[in-house]
Order: structure tokens, then C-alpha cells, then sequence
């Protein structure tokens, strides 16, 4: 069969499979409320729900690029999407927290390995000259299924129920099961390589424990928790036990020379800025408009949904301005879009109009859509082509590294400086001050009823100081990894491949 007249179809099954994995990242947020009730879940049971997903799909990534060499490429993809499929249907059919937790597990674990054996089939069905349109492509199901995943989870969960947010996997599932069957190309098998066990689960243990502690940090006050200090203690040990073993054991599970790249490890820098940026903006958007300004559900999600259409909008633009237009300057325009919106985020009041939302979401979209696609290709332009499947795995886990953290650390500050800010406001409510004298028996001090309009709206107001200045955090985190662009080589031939 030949690839380059199938490309195409290639293009078409593979993308199916992205955006059915890039969508699960975020769909089943909006349902955790409904899930909540039906599975008869306390709210920090019902949030196993995400992280078990969340861990088993961080430890799973890396081992993609071993077993990819080892079983075939194309074996190794037909497994995931069956096995991602089937888990899905497992979902929502699920009668119980025990059971949905389990098969979140093995959601996550199968699901894994799609968008890093994507992105290297991809790399590999198009010659070197168009990566940069095969990435604009295949960033579309990366980047736009993470945002349109609130919005079509809002709209299943309100028209039918929550099950659905997992039965509408099926579809993707077969289509792209048939399309990969069918079209995608088999890989040379490694049958004598050895799996490095040992190197493994250091590393497994390493982003589980991270993971672990990330999802359970806010809810047990982070260090003042000895669960959170153990997790975060072991981690960091796992990690630096990988590390040395790595460097010293003959056929390590990660290659060494992986790292010794230096457009690949700025890239993994890169990729992990992305990933605080795209996913905890998302975390905090749908809470500022429904729980501050009141937005409904299906509502929040048709005016975030836009922010998708700028990064769809400006994927394609790349995807046509490569070979044209140098790509560090393509990420720096990107960078400055990206911080411009947050800059103009940081400026939101609760009076804020609809407009400005899908405004600043479609410059931060664009933004988005500069940095990515440009960023995926300048990463792999000097990769040795035998590294490919580990390269696209790392990438895919510093992503998704950068998310969880990202989204942490956010929500930790959100906390904490509502909590400070609803302080300091209050310290403004004496009897002497002319605003609420103004505002006359509402919020009149001296009733019950008063005291409690007062104290919502004081920390409604607390909140939306701290959503504030996690918006500008985000900006400077942004503008912070301008300097790493220097960094960046722009490849003046193509590398060459080695044999085997």
C-alpha cells in the first residue's frame, strides 16, 4: 500500500483518535456533579473520577515509544483504540464509584499512548518538508478537543444525561479503528529489545506519586499534610533514582540521547508552559462565569467555545506560512498574543460582557495555535528518526505534566487569596463606610439577613480578586519563557538517518 497516496485517509483515522482522547482530558468535568448523585459519591470521592484517569494516563505514556518498537506501531494503535473504546462504553455503563474508577484506570491507560502515536505517524507518513502542515493538523484534535470538551460535555449532560459523555466515544472509536486498519502502514518490529522493568517503574512510581500529590494537595492544605509531604518526597526520589540508572544502565527505557537534543529538551520546556497555560485557563473560566456572573452551563461552554475557532484559524495559517516565515518567530508571536489576553483577563470585572470573553478567548486561541504547531515541528526537526516514538511520548507527558501542575497550583492560589482578599475587604465594612451606607437594609450589618447578602457578595468579590491575579500569573509564566526562544536552532538541513 502506498502511504503517500493514502495520506489523506491516514490523516483523517488517526485525527478521530486524537480528538477522541483530547476531548475525555475535559468532557467529563462538567458531568461530575451529575456523576456525584447517581453513584451515590462524596465530592472528594467523585473526583477519582478524573485522577484516576489522570495517573494512569501519565504513567502509561512513556512505555508508548518501547512498545510501539517492540509490537509494531500499528498493533500497538489498534490495541489503544480498541481498548480506549471499550473502557469508554465500560464508563458509562458503570453503576457504581468503584467500578467507574476502575474503568477510568484503564481509559487512561489505553488512551495514553493515542496522541503521541498520532503525532509520529504523522511525522512519518509526510516528508520532513511538510511537517509543519501535518502538525497544524494534528494540533487541531490536540489543542481544540481540550476546549470543546466543557462545552459538548454541557450540552450532553444537560440534553441527555451524563453517560453520554462517554458513549460518544463509540463513534470515533469505530470510525477510527476501521480508518487505521485499513490505511495506516505496519512498523519494523525490534523483537530483541528488552524492556527496561527496573527503569520503568522508577518512572512510574516517580509521575504517580506526582500526580497523586498534585490532585490531593488542596484538599489536604499541601505541607501541612504528612500525605503530601511523603508523596512529594518520593516522587523526587523515584525520579532521581531514574535519572541515575538511566544514565548508567546499558539499554535504558528512556535513551539518553534523547536529551542531548537541545531543540527537543528546550521543546519539552516549551510544551510544558503550553500545558499550564491551555488547561488551567480552562479550569478557571468555567467556575468565573458560572459560580460569579451566573452563566448557565450550556452557556459557558458556547462562549468559550470560540477560543477553539482562533486556535483552529491560526493552525491553518501556520500550516501555510511553513517554510515562509521562521517558526522561532511564530512562537514569539504566539507567546505575545497569549500574554496580551491575559493581560486583558487580568482586567475582567463582574460586570464583564460576553463579548470581551469570546474576545480575549479567540486572541489566546490564536495564540495558542502560533505557539503549538510551530513548536511540535522545530522539537522533531533534529530528532533522529529512531528516537521518534520516545520523543512524541515525552512530549505528550510534559504536556499533560504541565496541566496538572499548572491547574494545581492555580486552584491552591485561588484558594489561598480569596481567602486573603475576603480578609482585607472586610476590614473595609465599619459602620463609617459610605458605599454601604448607600446601599441601604440589604446589606445592613445590623440583621441577619443583611450580614449574609454582605458576607456573599464579600467574597464573591474576594473571588474575583484572586481569578484576577491568577490570570496575570499565567502571564507572566508566559512571558518568562521568552528567553528559552534564543535557545531554539532553526535546522538548516535535514538529519540524517541512521540505520536500524
Amino acid at each position: 500500500m502506498s502511504t503517500a497516496r493514502h495520506r489523506g485517509l491516514i490523516t483523517a483515522s488517526i485525527m478521530l483518535a486524537t480528538v477522541m482522547q483530547a476531548l475525555d482530558t475535559t468532557i467529563a468535568n462538567v458531568a461530575l456533579p451529575h456523576m456525584q448523585g447517581a453513584l451515590s459519591a462524596t465530592l472528594d470521592q467523585v473526583g477519582w473520577v478524573l485522577t484516576s484517569y489522570i495517573i494512569a494516563a501519565a504513567i502509561m505514556t512513556p512505555p508508548t515509544g518501547f512498545l510501539a518498537a517492540r509490537f509494531g506501531r500499528k498493533r500497538v494503535f489498534l490495541a489503544a483504540v480498541s481498548g480506549f473504546t471499550i473502557a469508554s462504553m465500560l464508563c458509562g455503563a458503570a453503576t457504581s464509584l468503584n467500578e467507574m474508577v476502575v474503568f477510568r484506570l484503564l481509559q487512561g491507560a489505553f488512551g495514553a499512548g493515542l496522541v503521541p502515536l498520532s503525532q509520529a505517524v504523522l511525522l512519518d507518513t509526510y516528508p520532513r518538508e511538510r511537517h509543519a502542515s501535518a502538525m497544524a493538523m494534528w494540533g487541531v484534535g490536540v489543542m481544540v478537543g481540550p476546549i470543546l470538551g466543557p462545552t459538548l460535555g454541557g450540552y450532553l449532560t444537560e440534553v441527555y444525561n451524563w453517560r453520554w459523555v462517554f458513549y460518544i466515544n463509540l463513534p470515533f472509536g469505530l470510525l477510527a479503528l476501521l480508518g487505521i486498519l485499513s490505511f495506516v502502514p505496519e512498523t519494523a518490529r525490534d523483537r530483541g529489545r528488552p524492556l527496561d522493568w527496573f527503569g520503568f517503574t522508577l518512572l512510574s512510581l516517580a509521575i504517580g506519586t506526582l500526580q497523586l500529590m498534585l490532585d490531593r494537595g488542596q484538599s489536604q492544605d499541601w505541607f501541612t499534610s504528612s500525605e503530601i509531604i511523603i508523596e512529594s518526597v518520593l516522587s523526587a526520589l523515584f525520579l532521581y533514582l531514574f535519572v541515575v540508572h538511566m544514565l548508567t544502565h546499558r539499554r535504558p527505557f528512556l535513551e539518553p540521547g534523547l536529551f542531548r537534543d537541545r531543540n527537543f529538551s528546550i521543546g519539552l520546556v516549551f510544551i510544558f508552559v503550553v500545558g499550564i497555560i491551555l488547561l488551567a485557563t480552562l479550569a478557571l473560566l468555567p467556575p468565573f462565569l458560572q459560580n460569579l456572573m451566573g452563566y448557565p452551563v450550556v452557556t459557558t461552554g458556547f462562549v468559550l467555545a470560540p477560543r477553539g475557532v482562533g486556535t483552529m484559524f491560526a493552525m491553518l495559517l501556520v500550516g501555510r506560512l511553513s517554510g515562509k516565515v521562521d517558526p522561532r518567530a511564530m512562537i514569539l508571536a504566539g507567546l505575545c498574543l497569549t500574554a496580551v489576553s491575559l493581560w486583558e483577563m487580568s482586567q475582567f470585572t463582574l460586570q464583564v460582557d460576553a463579548w470581551s470573553i469570546v474576545r480575549t478567548g479567540v486572541t489566546q486561541g490564536l495564540g495558542l495555535g502560533f505557539i503549538f504547531v510551530p513548536l511540535s515541528t522545530i522539537t522533531f526537526a533534529t530528532l533522529r528518526p529512531q528516537w521518534r516514538n520516545e520523543g512524541t511520548a515525552m512530549f505528550s507527558l510534559m504536556r499533560n505534566i504541565g496541566s496538572s501542575i499548572g491547574i494545581s497550583v492555580m486552584v491552591t492560589l485561588l484558594a489561598r487569596n480569596t481567602q486573603a482578599n475576603h480578609a482585607l475587604l472586610s476590614d473595609q465594612l465599619t459602620p463609617f463606610n459610605s458605599a454601604l451606607q448607600a446601599a441601604g437594609h440589604a446589606w445592613a450589618p445590623d440583621t441577619l439577613a443583611g450580614m449574609l447578602a454582605l458576607n456573599s457578595e464579600v467574597t464573591r468579590q474576594a473571588a474575583a480578586i484572586a481569578y484576577l491575579s491568577d490570570f496575570r500569573m499565567m502571564m507572566w509564566v508566559t512571558l518568562l519563557a521568552l528567553p528559552l526562544l534564543a535557545l531554539l536552532r532553526k535546522p538548516s538541513h535535514p538529519v540524517a538517518v541512521e540505520p536500524g
